[in-house]
């Protein structure tokens, strides 16, 4: 990248805006600029440079100050929030927003934890890579069931985007034929260990219905030319990707989309630019611009462009839009059917299930491999639901064996305990439920009537409990997840339900919904909003159910589909 990509002032009326240089922020640039749109990525936070700024890469947790823990003054003060994600640490801290200087609410007897990562890149750093499409049955789900608005899209109409996105992103897995879990473009899987093997042959000889696979990541297990003319190299299973990875060999913003943006000529980003709101045009029913506030000095100025594709994810679009309003839209821009902040969902991770597994004391794994096994949804129609409740979830699994760090609680003391902490120990096999969680109204994020934070932008304040729908879920799970392991012929399985809050999955959707009719949905299949015909919203915010998927694969297809729909409007004059 060099340094002209970057921007302050402009008085230039763009092709195109993108809010947001996450995932689906990446892919906006990277479509509009290839088809020749002069484009500005609007970024709130930092630059991050691919692999430059990846100042903690390949730094072993010996050789930091605090072995990768982060100081407890330092947690509590500005990371509180934060340190609940699975990737913080003080490798990767600088990588996530401070809580201190980003504060938010929620409601009386409500919890909610916003993981935020404000950087170029976004949370494309810190993701866990798992990829997987949405089927038939998570489109139809909400019509069949009741639950919510039915999506206005199905399968066949993202399919070839999902190809076309898997193609240059480059997705890991085995082909399964599942209807509830359709196969991507494939790159050869990472390969199970011996007792993984002998697990999901014990599971699928007692099952019918359940099936264990290797799960599909983007990760370059063996890159294409594609992906080496990305600069992109193999995956050397370090496990470390949190931190960044200079190989590029997991999809990020850096390593992927931008590089691909920037090469045409057509791409400029405006980084340290928080958005404050986006101007609306009365006389032309149209958004003509973002205002921004600098990150830095708190300095306000103005980018305009001919179509604004908000990228900003599910919660950090919806925040603009509520606070985009005039007299057209009193409630927020594009939100004439009162439902924008509404609907919002997470993935519930609210059940733990493990066991012994008996033998391979010769076997042993090498390497990190950068992600586990997957049990999909096995409840994915209503003929399929229990009876005590709605909708499914999968399991997300591994076998690992104890280290020394499994065992140093043990009994034992002396040189005989120190010799037992050297040598590996029990081999254990983990699921890890992750659950549906129903679409309804009351579930919610508005803007804060009085508290502002330091941009001067009404803060964010939740509104969202697990129904008794979802509890119920989990409590199943453990059930079912203790029998499978049972049946499995593990020893001493154990299983618990959790209460962890909403928005740790890291998958929040919801909030502009998709939907077939303007009075109860914020956009068309097309990711276009029913009322400002040059706002696109392509990140969870469009989501109409949560399915049980990991959800980053489905942002990338619906951009790269709600650009080339745009293009083609633009060129027919109908923006």
């Amino acid at each position: 990248m060099n340094d002209e990509l970057y921007i302050k002032e402009s008085s230039e009326i763009f092709d195109a805006i993108v809010v947001g240089s996450g995932v689906s922020g990446g892919w906006a640039a990277k479509e509009f600029c290839e088809k020749g749109f002069k484009t500005l990525m609007i970024e709130r936070g930092r630059v991050v440079e691919h692999r430059k700024d990846y100042t903690s890469e390949g730094v072993p947790p010996w050789h930091q100050t605090y072995r990768s823990r982060v100081e407890n003054l330092l947690l509590q003060r500005d990371y509180n929030i934060q340190q609940q994600c699975y990737a913080f640490s003080d490798a990767t801290k600088h990588f996530f927003a401070n809580d201190r200087e980003m504060p938010y609410s929620t409601a009386e007897g409500t919890e909610f934890s916003w993981i935020r990562a404000n950087q170029l890149g976004g949370k494309s750093l810190l993701w866990h890579r798992q990829s997987y499409r949405l089927s038939e049955h998570d489109f139809r789900a909400n019509g069949l069931d009741g639950h919510g608005t039915d999506w206005p899209i199905g399968y066949s109409d993202l399919a070839p985007w999902y190809s076309h996105v898997e193609k240059h992103a480059g997705i890991c897995g085995t082909p399964e034929n599942l209807p509830q879990l359709p196969d991507s473009e494939f790159l050869p899987p990472f390969e199970m260990s011996a007792p993984e093997k002998a697990i999901k042959a014990a599971i699928e000889n007692h099952y019918s219905d359940k099936q264990l696979i290797m799960g599909r990541m983007a990760h370059l297990t063996q890159p294409t030319e594609l992906h080496l003319s990305q600069g992109r190299v193999k995956c050397q299973a370090r496990n470390e990707c949190q931190k960044g990875c200079s190989f590029g060999a997991y999809f990020s913003t850096q390593s992927s989309t931008l590089p691909s943006a920037a090469k045409t000529g057509n791409l400029h980003i405006a980084p340290n630019s928080v958005v404050h709101s986006l101007i609306y045009d009365e006389k032309t029913g149209r958004v003509k611009g973002v205002r921004v506030i600098d990150n830095d000095d708190l300095s306000e100025r103005e980018y305009y462009g001919k179509v604004v594709f908000l990228c900003a994810s599910t919660l950090g679009s919806t925040q603009i839009m509520l606070n985009s309003t005039s007299k057209a839209f009193p409630q927020g821009i594009a939100n004439s059917s009162g439902v924008l902040g509404h609907y919002l969902m997470d993935h519930n991770y609210n059940a733990k299930v493990k066991g012994d597994i008996t033998g391979f004391e010769d076997e042993y794994y090498r390497g990190r491999r950068p992600g586990g096994l997957l049990i999909p949804n096995f409840r994915y129609k209503p003929s399929r639901y229990s009876d005590k409740y709605q909708r499914g979830f999968s399991f997300s699994c591994g076998a690992y064996r104890e280290t020394w760090k499994d065992q140093k609680e043990g009994d034992g003391f002396g040189s005989k305990f120190k010799e037992t902490l050297s040598q590996a120990g029990q081999w254990k096999f983990n699921m890890d439920a992750q659950g549906e969680m129903l679409p309804r109204f009351e579930n919610h994020m508005a803007l804060h009537p009085t508290l502002k934070d330091k941009w001067g932008i009404p803060q964010v304040e939740f509104n969202v409990r697990w129904s008794d729908n979802e509890k119920l879920m989990m409590e199943d799970a453990v059930e079912i997840g203790k029998e499978i392991l049972i049946n499995a012929g593990l020893e001493n399985v154990t299983g618990e339900a959790t209460e962890r809050p909403p928005g740790i999955a890291i998958h929040e959707v919801g909030t502009a919904r998709m939907g077939r009719d303007p009075k109860d949905s914020i956009l068309n299949g097309f990711n276009q909003c029913h009322d400002v015909a040059n706002l696109f919203v392509t990140d969870g915010s469009c989501f109409s159910s949560s399915a049980t998927q990991n959800p980053s694969l489905t942002f990338m297809a619906l951009t790269a589909r709600a650009v080339d729909y745009a293009a083609k409007e633009i060129k027919n004059g109908r923006i």
